[in-house]
C-alpha cells in the first residue's frame, strides 16, 4: 500500500475552549477502537485504550495489532514510541485520565433475533460512569438502534458521581476495512450528535487536526447522528443488492450484467461505486446493521418504511446459493466427492474478517453437499480454520488447486486476480472456474482452455 502521510495540521493535538488539548480514552480495542486509539495518538493526543480482555491489551501494548489492517502496525509502533498511547484494563484509571471518552465496543446481532445486542455498550458505559467524578464527555461511536443515546444519557448521569456534569454525544464511524487508517485520518465527513455547545466544542477539540484540513463537519442532534450510520449502510447494501437483482434478471434473459452496470455508472445520478455485481456483501457491519435497522423500525411502528431492507438481505443471500449452483453445474450436476478449491475466506480483500463472510458461507455449503473443499486466503486462514475446522486449508493458490475439479473465486484479493490461468491450469484436474466476484478476465481464462462461469452472465 502507499505510504501513510498525516493530514495537514496534524502536528499536534488542538486545544479546546479551556486552552488545553483533551485527553482521550477509547473504551473497546477491537477493530474500531484500536484503530481510533492509535490514529488519535499519532495525531498528537494523549490516549488511553481500555478493554476487559487482558490478552488483547497486552498484545497492543507490546506493539502487536490483533487483526489485519494495512498500515496500522506501523502507526501503533509510532504511537507507542511517542509515549502518547497506553493500554489498560482499569476503568478507574480511564475515568481519572480522560476528558473525552469514546465508546467503541461491538453491537453484534442478538442470538435468535435481528435486533442489535447492546449488552457490551451498556456494560462499558455503566462501568465507565462509576468513575466519572468531574466534567467530561462520553462519545458513542458504536452503531446502535435509534434512541440508544437518549437512554444512555440518563444512565450515565444517574450513575456517575459527577451527575449531569457528564454529557453524552454521538460520533458515528464510517470505517472501511482495508482502508481504516485513511478513513480515520482523512474522513469524508465528521458527524457530531450533541445536546450542548460545550459538547460540540469538546468534539471539535478532539478532532482538531482532522478538521484543520477542511473535513466537513455535520453537527446535529443525538437521534439524527444515530440514524446516519444505519442509513448509510442501508443505502450501500441496497445499491449492492440492486445490481445483484439485475444479475438475476440478466441470467434469466441472456443479458450481461457487467455491461448493464457500466452503462448505469455513466449516469451521474447513479454513479458506479458499489454497482459491481457478484457474491454480495458480508462482514461485521452491513448485514447485521440493516437487520437491526429494520427490527428497530418495526418496534417504532414504521417497519413498512424500511420493509425493502428485508428483500435487500434476501437478494444478498440468494447470490451465495446461486454461486453454489454454478459450481454444481460445472461439476456435472452433483457435488459428492468433487474437489473444489475456494479462493478466499475473508468477506473482502485486505481484511482477515470472516464475520458473515459470503466466501466461507459458500465453502461450507459446498462441503455440506459432499464436496472436498480446500480454502486459501492471504490473511484470514487462521480465523477461518477456527470457525470452520471441517474445511481443508491451503497455503497458496497453486498448491491448493492441485487436483481440483472446480476452482471458485470468492474474495477478490489482488493475488487471485493476478493468477496465471495457464499455470493454474497445469495443476488442476479440470479447467473449470466460477468467478464469484467478476474479478477475472473471461477472455484470458477461456483462451487458456478454462470453462468460465460468472454470476449475471449466461
Amino acid at each position: 500500500m502507499a505510504a501513510i502521510t498525516l493530514p495537514e495540521g496534524a502536528a499536534g493535538a488542538h486545544p479546546g475552549g479551556d486552552g488545553t488539548a483533551p485527553r482521550l480514552t477509547v473504551i473497546g480495542t477491537g477493530y474500531l477502537g484500536a484503530t481510533h486509539a492509535i490514529c488519535m495518538a499519532v495525531l498528537g493526543f494523549d490516549v488511553l485504550g481500555v478493554d476487559v480482555d487482558r490478552a488483547k491489551i497486552e498484545r497492543l501494548g507490546g506493539g502487536e495489532v490483533p487483526f489485519f489492517e494495512p498500515g496500522l502496525p506501523e502507526l501503533l509502533a509510532k504511537a507507542l514510541d511517542s509515549g502518547r498511547l497506553r493500554f489498560t484494563t482499569s476503568f478507574a484509571e480511564a475515568g481519572e485520565f480522560g476528558d473525552v471518552h469514546f465508546i467503541c465496543v461491538g453491537t453484534p446481532q442478538q442470538q435468535g433475533s435481528d435486533a442489535a445486542d447492546l449488552q457490551y455498550v451498556d456494560a462499558a458505559v455503566t462501568e465507565l460512569a462509576r468513575h466519572l467524578r468531574r466534567r467530561s464527555l462520553v462519545v458513542g461511536k458504536s452503531t446502535v438502534p435509534v434512541g440508544t443515546a437518549a437512554r444512555l444519557t440518563g444512565l450515565v448521569q444517574r450513575i456517575a458521581p459527577a451527575g449531569d456534569r457528564v454529557e453524552l454525544a454521538w460520533n458515528p464511524e464510517f470505517l472501511r476495512e482495508g482502508y481504516a487508517v485513511d478513513d480515520t485520518l482523512r474522513p469524508d465527513r465528521l458527524v457530531f450528535g450533541t445536546a450542548s455547545a460545550w459538547a460540540e466544542e469538546r468534539l471539535r477539540a478532539a478532532f482538531g487536526p482532522v478538521i484543520a484540513r477542511d473535513t466537513p463537519v455535520v453537527v446535529t442532534d443525538l437521534t439524527t447522528a444515530e440514524l446516519v450510520k444505519v442509513a448509510a449502510n442501508s443505502f450501500l447494501a441496497t445499491k449492492i443488492s440492486y445490481i445483484n437483482a439485475m444479475a438475476e434478471v440478466c441470467e434469466a434473459t441472456g443479458g450481461d450484467v457487467t455491461g448493464l452496470a457500466e452503462a448505469l455508472a455513466y449516469d451521474d445520478r447513479i454513479g458506479g461505486r458499489f454497482l459491481r455485481p457478484g457474491l454480495g456483501f458480508g462482514g461485521g457491519c452491513l448485514p447485521k446493521d440493516i437487520r437491526a435497522f429494520a427490527h428497530r423500525a418495526e418496534e417504532l411502528g414504521v417497519g413498512q418504511a424500511v420493509a425493502f431492507l428485508r428483500e435487500v438481505d434476501g437478494i444478498n443471500k440468494r447470490r451465495r446459493a446461486r454461486t453454489v449452483d454454478l459450481v454444481r453445474e460445472l461439476a456435472g450436476g452433483g457435488l459428492g466427492g468433487v474437489r473444489v478449491t475456494a479462493l478466499g475466506a475473508a468477506f473482502k480483500p485486505d481484511s482477515d474478517d470472516i464475520r458473515d463472510a459470503p466466501a466461507l458461507d459458500v465453502a461450507n455449503t459446498l462441503h455440506r453437499l459432499g464436496a472436498h473443499v480446500t480454502v486459501v486466503d492471504p490473511a484470514a486462514t487462521d480465523n477461518a480454520r477456527r470457525s470452520h475446522p471441517e474445511l481443508h486449508y491451503g497455503t497458496d493458490a497453486l498448491s491448493a488447486a492441485a487436483g481440483a475439479d472446480v476452482v471458485v473465486l470468492l474474495t477478490e484479493w489482488n493475488e487471485f486476480r493476478q493468477i496465471d490461468p495457464a499455470a493454474m491450469g497445469a495443476v488442476v484436474t479440470h479447467r473449470r472456474i466460477v468467478d464469484g466476484r467478476h474479478a477475472l478476465d473471461p477472455a484470458q481464462w477461456r483462451a487458456a482452455g478454462w470453462e468460465y462461469r460468472v454470476l449475471g452472465r449466461r
